[in-house]
Order: C-alpha cells, then structure tokens, then sequence
C-alpha cells in the first residue's frame, strides 16, 4: 500500500515538473524550470529551444553554451534539438544544505549574436533521509519527587530533509508516566519534550526506558529512534535557572580560534551538591558545532574557524545541570558577520582573437564575475587600464563584454594586454585580476607606398643587353600577403615609345634591366611609370615615375661636312699669289653626332706641301695663309688636316685640301685684306662663321655640279667639231686650269678662270676651253 502511495505522489511530482517546464519567462525574467532531486542523469529538463522561441537548430548555429556558477557543469545542452539533459544526479542537500528554496542557477549565453538568458533549476525535496538522534541513548536523572506536569526537554533528531519531509513529530513507547510533546522552534524544526503524567517512586521503579521515535512527512515516511533511559533518584526539589533563556551574539566570521563568544550563567537555589551547576552543549548534531563550553564557568569558545559563506548563523542549546539531575536549558543564537575575506572571481565565457582591424563594435570577451561575500563585500566594480580602444559593457547582473571603441589599426598597434581588475566594495577593498593579449588582425587596407615619388637611373649607351641599370622599391605597412608587393611596367603614354623592347623589371625585388644596347644619338631619355601591387584583396598599388637618361659615349668620329671626303674628285681651291698674310683660302666643316665634350671639335694640320705657307684655326677650321705668296711656291699645294674631337677615347677624321695658285685675277678681283682677327673673339663669332661656310659648301656644290655638267656639254661639242687634239706639253699659262686626269674626262683640256667681281676665290664666272693657237694652225 505504501508502495502505490509513493508511486502515485511521484507521479504527482512529475506532472508538476512537465508544467513547471512549460512556464517561460519573458524580458530580462530568468527562466525557471523545477525538478525533483536524486534524478537520474539524461533526465530531459527541457526544450530549451522551445523555451526561449528559437528554431531547432538555431542553438548550434549561434554558438550556444551553458555556463554555471563554479564551472561545474550539472546540465548538458544538445545543440541540434535544444534539449537539456540533467548531466549527473543531483543531491539537494549537498547542494543547498538547508537553504529553502534550492536553486540552481545557470546562464544560457548565444554567442552569434552575444545574447543572454538567465535560467534556474529549482531541486525540490524527496524524502530520502530519516530522522537521525544524535545519540543511541539519552539519560535522564529525575528525583522521585518530581511532580506530574513536569517538563523533560529532549535532544531532537535531524533530519537533513526540508518542508514536510523533516521531522514532524516525536512519539515514545507506551508507559505509565510519561508522554511527550512536540513544539518547533523559531526556524520550524520539531523538537520533543518529555512530560510526567505520573509521579515516580524510586522505591517501586528505579529506572525505566523508553523508546523515542521521531517520524517525518514524507512519502513514505521515515522515523528515526532512540532509547531514553530514565534514573528515579532522590529528591531535588530546585532545577538551575538561567539568567537569560535566549542569548543573542554577533560574531565576526574571521574570529579567531579559542575566542570569548559569551558567557552563560545559571543559579540553583539548593545546597551541597544539589546545588552545584555543570554546563555542557545540550543540542548536537552529525556534525560537530565549531563551539565549547567550559562546564564550571559556562564560556563559550570558538572552536573552529567560522565561514559566513557556509553558515551564516547558529543556535546553540545549553544545559545547566545540578547535583541532584535537574537541568535548565538556554538558547545561544550566534549570527556570524561576514568579513571581506573572499575575492572576486572571473570566469571567462567566450574570447575572440585576433580580431580584425577596421570592426566596429567587436565583442571579444565575455565574462561572469562572483563573490562569495555579501552586501557591499559582494558588490563588484570591473574596470580595464585608461586610453585603450575597448570598453566594458555591463549586460546583466555579474556579466560583462569587452568590445572595441572604435576600429583598430594593426600597422599602428598589433596587440593588447588588456588587465580586467574587478574589485569588490568591501573593507579592505579585495581586487582579482586578468590578463588577456588581444591580437589585431590584418587587412589590405594601405596601398605600397614607394621609396620616392620618381626615381633617375643613368645608362651608358651601347650598354650591355640585360644592364641592370637601376632598382625601384616600395613598402606595404600590412602585414602577410597583404604586404607581398608584385612590381610591373605600366603602358607609357607616348606610343611611339616601345618599352617591351626597351625595358624589363624583376616582378619579385624591382630590379630594372636594359633589354637591348641604347644609342644616345636615336634615343637621349624617356620615360615611364611602374606598378607596386599587393597581394590582398582587393588589392592595392601605387606608381612612381622613373626617368632614363642615356649618357653619351665618344662612338662617333667627326664627319667632315666640307669638303666631302668621298669617291668624288676632290676639290681644288684657288688662292691668288697676291694674297695677303692671313688671307681666308677655305674653312673645313665638320660635326660630331655626340654630345658635350665628345663633340667638341679642334683641327690641326698635319702635312703641307709647304709646311710655312699655310696655317689651320684650331678651333673653327679656317685655313689661311701665313705669309705672303712668292714666285718660288709651287702651284699646286696639298694639305692633310686632322678633326678631333674631346672624347674618351679620342677619335678624328682626315681632311685633304687641293689648293691652286692663281695669279690671272686682277686687283678688284682679289679681296680685301682681312683685318687680322682678334684671337679673343667670342662663341658667336664661331657660329656665324660656321652659317656662312655651310652656305658657302652649298653654293660650290651646286656650282660644281654645274661646272661638272657644262665641261661634259663642251668637251661633246669639241670632239665632234674638232676631233682630237693633243694639249702641248709645257708650263701653262697663270690664267689657265689644268684638269688632266681630273673626274670622268678623258683628254686634257685648259680652261680659262674667270672669277665673277666681288664673289671671293671660290666662285667661278665661266669656264671655257681654251686652245692654243699651235693647235688650230695645225689643224
């Protein structure tokens, strides 16, 4: 019957607990489930899921976790379906002791996005312990004068059961004189006393025993006995009396060990040995009270350490006996203050690092701060070190985040050790704290940036194929691939300009080569950009200008503009016999492709037939004369000069000049006397002079195709009206030109010179055979 009886109420109990489950508790409510101790473990609690209105699979999603205060984990989460699972069998009194209600609590922390529910598990009593007497026995001495009605306080029995499952009343064995009764105390719990309802006679019973049993209200009920062995002694007609019935005391948790808690006292009115008061614990329990009494003096001591967070108070029973075995009881109640003696604890939820640089509003940490103390002792203030971009976020009692102020910068800072101090509000203040290393992340978020905005690279011409000639570089502040840099030839602007062909650089380092051998004189500079582009995504570059300059190497010989130094006849300048010391015979032209010093040009003459007569300006390459013509100088004359120009290595051209003396012009003809040129003349002198010797080139070029053509036309005509004629050996006359052997004729002719008025030596007014009148006569 009992049976069915405990089977039926737990059913009950069940059925409570599934519409316990169902309840839900909106906004910042915890969530409240309830659940019977002694519950096998995989006992389903709950849908979680269901309870705080989220989809199935939405837990394992958002990264659900349970958390518990002292990170023991009692409960296990199943993701998938949202069903919490009692993990292990839970014991309420080791849980609780005997704190009514016992409840669990527990957070429920979704850490994408961070969210959280606060949820307790209330552990509802069983009955499953009896009623415990502290001792096997009680003895009781009573005198046989007692009267009926008199009063025997008994030590009650414990149960560690709470509500109805503890002791509801006490019963003892039928007997002629005695009954007890059960009273509660302040707190609810029973205790018993044992009530004379017959006077004792010694001398008919000197000693009886009874048995007392202590039952609960639980289902089934337990009970707990004890034998009460009573002694009928002679007559002691006075108990000791306390002075007070109920002492009141206040101690601090950290007293120490041995201290004055309070003194009781208690009178006997008797005398001798009736009248002597012993004191002694008169209520224990399994587990021994941290006090003792000395019996002659009644003081209390601590004999162990208090600990506010265990037991915050305690009511001691004490009993005065006499001599004669009457007894009187007081009650010590001894609240223990709580002392600032346990510091903060910090538990640690969830941490993320690194953290990516550029977040906004990141949350990295959360965490769960506790302290065992109370009231101010137990209030906590967190903090972390000035002037770093975090805060702390407080979400719900005890529980904080620590997110980023504002966007990090990992080029400016890489880490963080951030110290959370959490300090409590006590007396002394107790202070925890935690260090953490945030870690930053990197983005592309900088561009490479170049060692300079432009750069310039000098390469010597007829250079070596693949000439380093120069190396860009660039530096990217991120970190990783973000920062591997990828260097590249941009399309130059210019499209005539082919820079494949010109140019190629090292994608790795930036290393620039010359592709092929560069020639200053096609090409004296150019110009281009390049790339530096990172590896990130997207990713960044920048350019930079780099500007080439070919320098110039002496690889061209001076080119004699005139005269022409080719297969053509040479040309034959006529210098009249009256000319004056420093008359102007002719001018040498000549230029070099190079530049600067490799162009400058100086002539020299090497070789004359008369080494006295002429003499060559170094640096224009006039030819005049050096002193004055004689009868005794040869006709024909043939200078060597040499063109040099300023380079290293040195390089020159030859120059060979026909000069013809001429005596035939008349004094009008002839020129002016030069007036003698100041050797200090300046640069301007030289290019004009330079202008007028290439016009004067040109117009002898063009005269001397001219003449070249009319001769060809006269000798044609000579030979089809004459025939052929022999040219008599002989000196020629001052006014004739001998042209034997000279360009494509192929007999020897004399022509007359003619020299038009005022056109200088070189200009002819007409040529024109001339016969000797031997050879028309013979004909």
């Amino acid at each position: 019957m009992e049976t069915t009886i405990a089977k039926t109420s737990q059913q009950r109990q069940v059925v409570f607990l599934t519409m316990l489950l169902l309840l839900r508790v909106s906004g910042s409510e915890a969530i409240k489930y309830s659940m019977p101790e002694e519950t096998e473990s995989g006992y389903l609690v709950a849908n979680l899921a269901k309870d705080l209105g989220l989809r199935v699979g939405e837990l394992a999603t958002r990264g659900a976790r349970i958390h518990h205060r002292g990170n023991k984990e009692l409960l296990q989460l199943d993701a998938e379906t949202g069903n919490l699972f009692l993990k292990e069998k839970l014991d309420r009194e080791v849980l609780c002791g005997l704190t009514e209600p016992c409840v669990l609590q527990f957070q429920i922390i979704l850490k994408n996005p961070v969210q959280f529910f606060q949820t307790e598990l209330q552990l509802t009593d069983i009955n499953d312990h009896a009623p415990e007497f502290p001792d096997t026995e009680m003895l009781l001495t009573i005198p046989e004068s007692v009267q009926p009605g008199t009063v025997f306080p008994l030590k009650a029995a414990q149960d560690s059961d709470i509500g109805s499952n503890a002791v509801q009343n006490y019963t003892v064995s039928p007997n002629l004189h005695f009954h007890v009764v059960t009273h509660s105390r302040t707190d609810g719990r029973k205790y018993p006393e044992l009530v004379l309802d017959r006077a004792l006679d010694r001398e008919e019973q000197p000693e009886l025993t009874l048995i007392l049993t202590a039952l609960d209200g639980g289902a089934p009920r337990r009970s707990g006995m004890t034998a009460v062995h009573i002694e009928v002694v002679d007559i002691n007609d006075n108990a000791p009396q306390f002075v007070q019935s109920l002492y009141e005391v206040q101690v601090p948790e950290n007293i120490p060990l041995d201290a004055l808690v309070v003194t009781v006292s208690a009178t006997d009115l008797d005398a001798g040995i009736y009248g002597n008061v012993a004191y002694s614990l008169f209520q224990g329990s399994r587990d021994s009270q941290p006090f003792i009494i000395d019996e002659i003096t009644g003081e209390i001591r601590l004999s162990k350490e208090l600990d506010f967070e265990v037991t915050p108070y305690y009511n001691v029973e004490i009993a005065a006996v006499d001599g004669g075995g009457l007894s009187g009881k007081c009650t010590v109640a001894v609240q223990v203050l709580d002392v600032n003696d346990n510091a903060p604890e910090l538990t640690i939820s969830t941490f993320s690092s690194p953290v990516p640089e550029n977040s906004p509003e990141t949350v990295v940490l959360v965490f769960g701060v506790f302290d065992q103390d109370s009231g101010d002792n137990g209030r906590m203030v967190c903090s972390i070190q000035n002037e770093l971009p975090f805060l702390l976020k407080s979400t719900f009692e005890n529980y904080y985040t620590l997110v980023t102020e504002r966007p990090l910068d990992r080029e400016s800072r890489a880490e963080y050790n951030i110290t959370i101090t959490v300090s409590d509000l006590g007396t002394p203040r107790l202070t925890t704290q935690h260090t953490i290393t945030v870690k930053v992340s990197d983005i592309n978020d900088n561009a490479p940036s170049f060692t300079q905005t432009s750069y310039t690279m000098f390469v010597h011409e007829n250079n070596s194929p693949a000439l380093h000639i120069g190396t860009i570089s660039a530096t990217d502040s991120d970190s990783g691939s973000n920062a591997h840099i990828t260097y590249s030839l941009l399309p130059p602007d210019d499209p005539q300009l082919d820079l494949d062909s010109l140019i190629s650089i090292n994608a790795d380092n930036g290393q620039l080569f010359a592709l092929r051998a560069l020639d200053y004189e096609a090409l004296q500079s150019f110009e281009f950009l390049v790339g530096a582009t990172d590896e990130g995504s997207p990713a960044l570059s920048s350019q930079a200008l780099v500007h080439v300059v070919v320098l110039d190497d002496n690889d061209n010989v001076p080119f004699v503009l005139y005269p022409l130094q080719n297969a053509s006849p040479p040309c034959t300048e006529l210098l009249p016999r009256a000319a004056e010391p420093g008359y102007l015979v002719t001018k040498v032209v000549a230029v070099d492709q190079d530049s600067g010093q490799n162009a400058w040009l100086s002539f020299q003459l090497l070789k004359a037939t008369e080494p006295g007569l002429f003499s060559v300006w170094a640096h224009n390459g006039e030819v005049r004369t050096a002193r004055l013509l004689s009868e005794r100088d040869v006709p024909k004359h043939k200078l060597l000069l040499l063109v040099k120009d300023n380079g290293e290595p040195q390089r020159s051209a030859s120059v060979t000049l026909h000069v013809l003396l001429v005596d035939g012009f008349s004094q009008p003809y002839l020129p002016l006397p030069e007036v003698a040129l100041d050797p200090t003349y300046d640069e301007d002198n030289l290019t004009l002079y330079l202008v007028v010797a290439l016009a004067s080139v040109s117009s002898l070029f063009l005269l001397s195709v001219l003449l070249f053509v009319g001769v060809r036309l006269c000798r044609r005509a000579r030979a089809s009206s004459l025939g052929g004629y022999s040219v008599p050996e002989g000196h020629l006359p001052s006014h004739l030109v001998n042209v034997s052997g000279m360009g494509t004729l192929s007999q020897s002719y004399q022509y007359e010179v003619c020299l038009m008025g005022e056109s200088g030596t070189t200009d002819f007014k007409f040529l024109k055979p001339s016969i000797p009148n031997s050879l028309i006569a013979d004909n």
